[in-house]
């Protein structure tokens, strides 16, 4: 008996010293994962990365934000990281967000956006996460024909801010599933009544998840081809000068 105890001893003794060993070997990343997971489930993490700052760790959460965690993943802050250099303050993440954001929409396909081309020589292209019955969504509309003649390409992605079911969403689903889609678009964006026409393939729920994702919180919602956002209305001639467009 005693000897079948100790071997009951030593083999426990031996798993735990390959369970050590494995955590041991574990990556900070598999470490940061697997500790973040366990305290919320509900996270989905999309990316970690190291970070500038030596035993820091950048994570992106899904629709959600970007957190730093140390490599031991005992304690992360919420915040921005800046770099301080010769020329000032380097917003870090902002800059990720803006490379996250830039990728992302480098995957959504042109035929599922809404687009208002330049005239003539397309000097800018801008998305723009809309809701038709925003009414700045609505006065900024008035203004792609200007922003078209400055050679502003415009793109719309849906962003009903209600949510995806309710009369906003039937609405601008119903501009996506237009025979002519940008026709559909103005008239809405003018407070007229189109046919309700809401079809199953349309994008407007996997735009909504995207601009959550990417952190839009209102319309509208302008995503440069840098990847920055600039959330709200800006008029024909300040989103130009915002592009360096005279």
């Amino acid at each position: 008996m005693r000897f079948t105890h100790l071997g009951r001893y030593l083999a426990f003794a031996v798993l735990l010293s390959v369970a050590q060993g494995a955590l041991a070997a574990a990556t900070p990343e598999d470490l940061i994962r697997e500790r973040l997971t366990q305290a919320r489930p509900d996270f989905n993490i999309l990316s970690i990365k190291q970070s500038e700052v030596k035993g820091m760790y950048e994570v992106q959460i899904a629709a959600g934000p970007l957190v730093y965690v140390t490599a031991d993943a005992t304690h992360f802050f919420l915040g921005d990281l800046f770099a301080v250099n010769d020329d000032g303050l380097v917003n870090i993440a902002e800059q990720r967000r803006d490379d996250s954001r830039k990728s992302l929409l480098a995957e959504v396909s042109m035929q599922d956006m809404i687009v208002y081309p330049a005239t003539g020589e397309t000097r800018a292209r801008v998305t723009i996460f809309t809701d038709v019955d925003c009414f700045y969504c609505q006065k900024l509309h008035q203004e792609v024909p200007q922003m078209n003649a400055m050679g502003i390409e415009i793109r719309y992605l849906a962003y009903p801010r209600s949510g995806i079911g309710g009369d906003s969403y039937r609405k601008i689903a119903s501009a996506w599933c237009a025979a002519d889609p940008n026709a559909a678009m103005n008239k809405l964006k003018n407070r007229e009544s189109i046919a309700q026409n809401v079809c199953e393939d349309n994008p407007v729920a996997d735009q909504f998840a995207l601009g959550q994702e990417m952190g839009v919180r209102g319309t509208p919602a302008m995503v440069l081809e840098s990847g920055q956002m600039v959330p709200g209305y800006l008029s024909a001639a300040d989103l130009a000068a915002r592009l360096g467009i005279n």
